[in-house]
């Protein structure tokens, strides 16, 4: 007899809740600092479900990030023939989502030896490349590897004032991180970019 339909997945609510809890967890201690016993706690589960599900503490913050990064290239779409928007639409994305910046930042931190490859680092290079062609064929030129670094260099400017706010207040002044401050940096990066590609 098959399961009906309208009956959840114990299994799959469990490693959802695990999931959300270590996402929680990670952005705010990172992978040493982050403890098993309080994603479990937040989750409502015991701890050991979490190296059933997962295996180790670092293969969860793996698939915690790896999942932060599938929702964020979901929610804003490629680049296409205007760049100034696609920084306006991450700057929005990171300044609503500030946990996917701590992810990256924790994740940079962890894999900090330069030869050091990332867990699924194919599949990422495979989703930035398909960026990368997005944006050459938006600005009618090749995708080679100016234009790989002009997206990397796109995604660090939307990226910078979540990452930084307290640079922000320093430098730009202390309403930078103010909802008006932020729409100014906002307009500011976007005629930056304009400005770069006009040149």
């Amino acid at each position: 007899m098959p399961p009906r339909k309208d009956v959840k997945d114990p299994t799959a609510t469990t490693k959802a809740a695990l999931l959300e809890a270590a996402r929680a967890e990670f952005a705010a201690y990172g992978v040493a600092g982050a403890r098993v016993d309080r994603i479990a706690d937040r989750a409502g589960v015991n701890k050991e479900r979490i190296y059933g599900h997962f295996g180790s503490k670092e293969k969860l913050f793996d698939t915690v990030v790896a999942a932060a990064l599938d929702e964020a290239t979901e929610a804003v779409a490629m680049p296409g023939d205007d760049p100034a928007d696609y920084v306006s639409r991450l700057f929005d994305y990171y300044a609503a989502h500030p946990d996917v910046v701590r992810l990256m930042m924790w994740e940079a931190l962890h894999y900090r030896s330069e030869d050091a490859l990332l867990p699924g680092q194919e599949r990422r290079v495979d989703k930035c490349h398909s960026k990368t062609v997005s944006l050459a064929a938006g600005l009618g030129r090749e995708p080679d590897a100016a234009m790989a670094r002009t997206l990397f260099t796109l995604i660090g400017m939307a990226m910078w004032p979540s990452a930084m706010p307290q640079l922000a207040r320093i430098t730009a002044g202390e309403d930078a991180t103010t909802p008006e401050g932020r729409e100014a940096l906002r307009g500011h990066l976007m005629e930056f970019v304009r400005a770069a590609v006009r040149g």
